[in-house]
């Protein structure tokens, strides 16, 4: 016979989707120690979210009456990753998508997906409603309270969400019947293997009704977590009782325990391939379910059922202790954070109870009162039964502080209306330059009447849009009719860039040897003649001016300089016939003249790096290095004649 194998395993929770997501998840801590846990006294607490950056999101959701369930820590750990993913989603594409989910997909499997949705959902709200408020703030009048407008998304989200709290409930009563209906399937199953053993039946068919018993308890679903340990115990008792009591042939019994062993090493191996699983939460979940197909798999041979066992139970010790680590790093961090925002709401306080009696006091403590609302929102949650009332406490300080602001501005109504008087003068004398087309004039006037008005402090309420709305208008029909005016001009600069184009065109197809610097002057005369172009293709039109006017000098000079050495071969031929002192004289001048050349470029070159030195010196500069540049070419012209003079004496000898 074969004796029962330990059970000591921790009850795992059953994955149901939102229909367990205020259930406590099962420490295994003790398995390390052979207890079993399985009752309720032994379960771990539940760990506040961890996503700090996002609680400002998660309140403002749970204040519009989004608030899921409370979930596991490891919900909550698992559904931050989630919401990490839906960064890039706006708030429509937010709700789109949890509308798709709520239509396409099981409501049991969405808890994660929702809360994530909602929380970035909030995130982008909040971001927005920030946003408004500060663009409110720049322009309204002091002691103006600011209500946000109402958002159509979030209204719908809210919807959605109620349809979706209807489905869960629906879907968790039905969960509950199942569970009921599966609890009589596994008593049926037990009573059926208590029968196995007085059946009369060949050994064979009996074994094989067992394997269906088996197969049919495996594919039986959730039953009550309170039923859970005694329906096992039953159960594993009846299979031990059918294995002692039939009488199974050896080799039979034999293959069944190979097996068992051969599924049991596999899940030591799945266990111990958690311990280095990078997501703590994830490894224990999968911990949880290997806990159960250890349970579901049959007994093993008596000389490996300890070892195996200990094993099994070493892994499950060091990933419970990962976990339980983790979570309680998290503890940790939400004392701290307690810490913090109870300095912060000391402060607050103190802001609060302070006597301000000017407007600059009064916006020196505004100022004073955000930054600690910037700082509180970059902390994250406090432990769970402090972080409601730490938050109320700073929310009935910041309320406090805003409400005496606001009887402290109630007093200025008289000067509103004086700011209102102010800017119907302004609307007047704005309207009084509507006529005049001195535009650089009006322009100014009215530049300098829009300075003034932005002076000027806040006006009634009831009469801000109006008087706004007068002194635009007067603004936007004087520029309007300036822009008309210039549009008229603009069309005359496109006109006068085409003709400078064709003009480049006709200055490059010109034939300027023909022509000489007379047809040059021609051109660049034409060139001034013709009016302004856009001002953005101003600089672009007159580099290729430019450039077309370098090439007609550069042929110019080219064709001289063919000329004038012609002139000099002439000349040397003439001296050839006179001798050769003649010939030495030239040379000794050319050459006298190429060395004072070299020394005249090195001192314009070294006068460039002084100008360099000195303010507003681009022009000077300019000069300079043209004159280089001419007498760089002087220069080669010079040492040219030189080599002639060479080249004849070097004939002459031969």
């Amino acid at each position: 016979m074969m004796a029962t194998e330990k059970t000591n395993l921790t009850t795992p929770v059953e994955s149901v989707g939102v229909a367990e997501d205020v259930q406590n998840v099962t420490s295994v801590e003790s398995v390390a120690a052979g207890v079993a846990v399985d009752d309720e006294s032994q379960s771990e607490p539940v760990v506040e979210q961890v996503d700090f950056a996002d609680e400002d999101a998660a309140l403002d959701a749970q204040n519009a009456g989004l608030s899921l369930d409370e979930e596991t820590d490891e919900e909550q750990a698992a559904a931050d990753v989630n919401r990490q993913d839906l960064s890039s989603l706006n708030k429509a594409q937010l709700v789109e998508l949890f509308a798709t989910q709520l239509e396409n997909e099981p409501v049991h499997t969405l808890r994660k997906s929702v809360e994530a949705i909602k929380i970035a959902f909030y995130k982008l709200h909040r971001a927005e409603v920030d946003a408004a408020r500060k663009a409110f703030e720049t322009t309204a009048a002091e002691g103006e309270e600011f209500t946000p407008a109402v958002d159509a998304l979030e209204v719908r989200l809210k919807d959605l969400f109620k349809e979706y709290r209807r489905r869960r409930d629906e879907y968790i009563a039905d969960l509950d019947k199942i569970k009921e209906e599966n609890l009589k399937i596994k008593l049926e199953i037990i009573e059926e293997l208590k029968e196995l053993v007085n059946s009369d039946e060949t050994l064979n068919n009996t074994f094989a009704k067992f394997r269906d018993l088996q197969q049919k308890w495996k594919d039986t679903g959730v039953v009550p977590q309170a039923k859970v340990k005694d329906l096992w115990e039953t159960y594993n008792l009846h299979v031990e009782n059918f294995y002692n009591f039939i009488k199974i042939n050896k080799e039979l019994r034999d293959l069944d325990l190979k097996k068992n062993y051969e599924q049991k090493v596999a899940l030591c191996e799945q266990a111990e391939a958690l311990i280095v699983e990078p997501s703590i939460v994830d490894a224990f979940h999968k911990l949880q379910k290997l806990h159960d197909e250890w349970r579901e798999t049959g007994p093993v041979a008596n000389e490996h059922k300890e070892m195996l066992w200990e094993r099994f139970k070493a892994a499950s010790s060091r990933i419970n202790k990962q976990h339980q680590d983790y979570f309680e790093g998290i503890k940790q961090e939400q004392v701290k954070n307690l810490q913090l925002k109870t300095e912060l709401c000391e402060k607050t306080e103190a802001l609060a109870e302070q006597p301000y009696t000017t407007h600059k006091e009064w916006n020196k403590a505004s100022e004073n009162l955000l930054e600690i609302q910037k700082i509180w929102r970059t902390i994250g949650f406090a432990p769970k039964k402090d972080n409601t009332q730490i938050y109320d406490r700073f929310r009935k300080a910041c309320d406090g502080f805003f409400e005496a602001k606001r009887e402290f501005y109630a007093g200025v109504k008289s000067e509103m209306e004086h700011n209102l008087q102010l800017k119907q003068e302004i609307c007047e004398a704005a309207e009084s330059l509507l006529s005049s087309e001195d535009w650089k004039h009006v322009t100014d006037e009215l530049i300098a009447l829009q300075a003034k008005w932005k002076s000027i402090g806040a006006v009634p309420r009831r009469y801000s849009e109006q008087v706004w709305k007068r002194f635009r208008a007067a603004c936007d029909a004087f520029f309007e009719k300036k822009a008309q005016h210039f549009a008229g001009v603009e069309n005359e600069h496109t006109a006068n860039l085409e003709k400078k184009l064709a003009l480049i065109e006709e200055m490059k197809a010109a034939d300027i040897k023909a022509g000489g610097y007379d047809l040059i002057k021609e051109f660049q005369r034409r060139w001034s003649e013709i009016g302004y172009v856009p001002i953005k293709q101003k600089d672009a039109i007159q580099k290729k001016y430019k450039e077309a006017v370098d090439v007609m000098f550069a042929t110019l000079r080219g064709s001289e300089r063919d000329r004038s050495m012609n002139r000099f071969k002439e000349r040397l031929q003439s001296m050839k016939g006179s001798g050769d002192k003649r010939l030495r004289s030239e040379r000794e001048r050319l050459y006298n003249k190429v060395r004072q050349m070299e020394q005249d470029i090195a001192l314009l070159e070294n006068n460039i790096g002084f100008f360099s030195k000195s303010k507003n010196a681009e022009s000077m500069i300019a000069d300079i290095q043209e004159k280089i540049a001419k007498a760089k070419r002087e220069l080669q012209d010079t040492i040219e004649k030189v080599r002639l003079i060479d080249s004849q004496n070097e004939e002459s000898a031969q």
